[in-house]
């Protein structure tokens, strides 16, 4: 962020030196006039683009030029808080309908069953309608050759045994909510920030003020 100084003189004089008083105004990055070039901003000015800039990076996260998206800011975790949360959603719904398989297909003298067979809720916003598969494969729980659980006996290079994917999901989901807590500190930390920088600008105005009220008064 490139700020320049720009000085120029006043109509004062200098009593004791008969030079000219000079001022001073900023340009700044980013904060130009209609016609494109750099605005001339006061003191106060500058100190409110500065702080809104900050606080912007803040809010919208700073731009990836590689992937062009934007990471660590306020709104880019929250869409990824979103985003476990429905991935958590999901997987509570895989987990509970697998857990009845076993009393299921033993019943039915069947050893395994198929996660093509079953879909996530449509109103699942990561997976909406999604099979169990697809969903899983996509979090990491399987590998992508993997489409059957096996309650018994010896597994095909297709299946993932029953206790071996309930440790699995359960691992996933441990992760998953580890991923919330840090990002809930992270995001309670940046929003503490950005609020910082609006203070700043309020504190710093007010300060500005009172000085020239009391120039103002001394004259």
């Amino acid at each position: 962020m490139a700020i320049e100084t720009v000085e120029f003189d006043l109509s004062l004089v200098n009593q004791e030196t008969g030079r000219y008083l000079t001022a001073c105004v900023y340009t700044i990055d980013g904060v130009n006039n209609v016609d494109g070039t750099p605005r001339e901003l006061s003191i106060g000015q500058l100190v409110m683009a500065i702080c809104l800039q900050r606080a912007n990076i803040l809010e919208y996260g700073e731009l990836d030029e590689t992937t062009g998206k934007r990471t660590n800011g306020i709104i880019p975790l929250m869409d990824d808080m979103e985003k476990t949360s429905s991935q958590l959603e999901a997987m509570t719904e895989i987990e509970t309908e697998v857990l009845k398989w076993p009393d299921e297909l033993t019943a039915a003298g069947n050893l395994y069953r198929s996660l093509n067979s079953y879909r996530v809720s449509s109103s699942n916003a990561a997976y909406p309608n999604a099979t169990f598969k697809d969903a899983l494969v996509d979090m990491g729980v399987i590998k992508s050759g993997v489409s059957f659980i096996r309650i018994s006996g010896n597994p095909d290079p297709n299946d993932i045994m029953y206790d071996d994917f309930i440790t699995a999901i359960e691992s996933k989901m441990d992760e998953k909510n580890s991923f919330n807590q840090r990002t809930m500190i992270e995001l309670q930390s940046l929003t503490n920030k950005r609020d910082q920088c609006y203070d700043m600008i309020s504190n710093v105005l007010k300060s500005l003020n009172t000085v020239l009220v009391g120039i103002a008064n001394n004259t």
